[in-house]
């Protein structure tokens, strides 16, 4: 099931998880500009000063990770529920990523955007990792020449687990380092990510529905 929805980054983070007992995919978008947080970042991270002024909101997802840039159009951000009898369900939590980022990379490769690969190891920490959610690579997650191109986090219920998928057109860390107190300079973190460019959304997303199976 693939459903569409616009709105503040605080209120689609606040989705609820549904416990229907079946895949559902949301494509997202955020109506403005926010730092995301993981959940188990501090608030103080963030200069709140300039970001009201700025007119950048202030969110916190459920799942866990560095922080995150979203903005209207950017990133492609793209949610996969999976309950837990659907054949892609994996009880291991670290390689449950692992078919997710897969079924990304595959879809990449439809449209023509080839040579990922998908990490499948454990967490590859960074000294900036753990304050910029690109700036380290989980298991699951898709590389391409030795950048990220989709950041994956998860969170889990009994009814399953929602996986919080982030694919940058451009990466370009400027907008999130200018609102993180203590954040390195803007070329420490300009080769840790990379885009994929003006690909159709719906397209991709379409690719990486049939990647899913």
């Amino acid at each position: 099931m693939v459903e569409r929805r616009r709105g503040s980054a605080s209120d689609l983070h606040a989705l609820e998880m549904p416990d229907d007992g079946h895949r559902h995919v949301w494509i997202l978008e955020s109506t403005g500009p926010a730092v995301v947080l993981g959940s188990t970042q501090s608030h103080d991270v963030v200069d709140h000063v300039a970001a009201e002024a700025a007119g950048v909101a202030v969110a916190r997802r459920r799942s866990g990770g560095g922080a995150v840039w979203v903005a209207p159009g950017e990133p492609i951000w793209v949610d996969v529920v999976i309950p837990r009898d659907d054949p892609l369900w994996v009880d291991d939590v670290g390689r449950a990523f692992l078919p997710v980022g897969r079924a990304w990379s595959r879809a990449l490769d439809t449209m023509g955007f080839v040579g990922t690969t998908v990490h499948d190891g454990a967490l590859l920490r960074t000294a900036w990792s753990d304050l910029v959610c690109f700036s380290g690579t989980g298991p699951g997650e898709v590389v391409h020449e030795g950048k990220k191109v989709v950041g994956i986090s998860q969170r889990r219920s009994r009814a399953g687990a929602r996986f919080q998928c982030a694919i940058p057109r451009h990466w370009d860390p400027a907008p999130l380092l200018s609102f993180l107190h203590d954040a390195p300079s803007v070329d420490v973190l300009a080769t840790v990510g990379a885009g994929v460019g003006d690909h159709d959304r719906d397209a991709l997303v379409d690719a990486f529905v049939r990647a899913l199976g």
